[in-house]
């Protein structure tokens, strides 16, 4: 699946869906090893993965008759660097007023 035009940190909002990031943290898995940690529906889930999906933030590859998810860090990774341009830009400009 393409990536669409979900932001990152719309897919971010959901805690269900942190939690399953968290999970993927570990590795590769099933969604059937991913969804025995939640107790939700399986439309809900496929819900969060396509979201997930969606965002950039995991990739699924079907194995079989499985479909496995993986963590795709290098967005997250940009995610966390973006955060920190802009945590830089307001503490210099915080500092800034402060010796004004």
């Amino acid at each position: 699946m393409t990536r669409s035009s979900r932001s990152p940190f719309e897919a971010l909002a959901d805690p269900n869906r942190r939690a399953i990031l968290r999970l993927l943290r570990q590795g590769s898995l099933t969604a059937g090893e991913i969804a025995v940690a939640f107790e939700l529906t399986r439309p809900t889930l496929s819900h969060h993965f396509k979201v997930l999906e969606g965002a950039g933030l995991v990739r699924s590859e079907k194995r079989g008759t499985h479909v496995v998810y993986t963590l795709q860090t290098n967005v997250l990774e940009d995610l966390a660097s973006e955060l920190m341009e802009l945590t830089a830009t307001v503490k210099a400009s915080t500092q800034k007023k402060g010796k004004a």
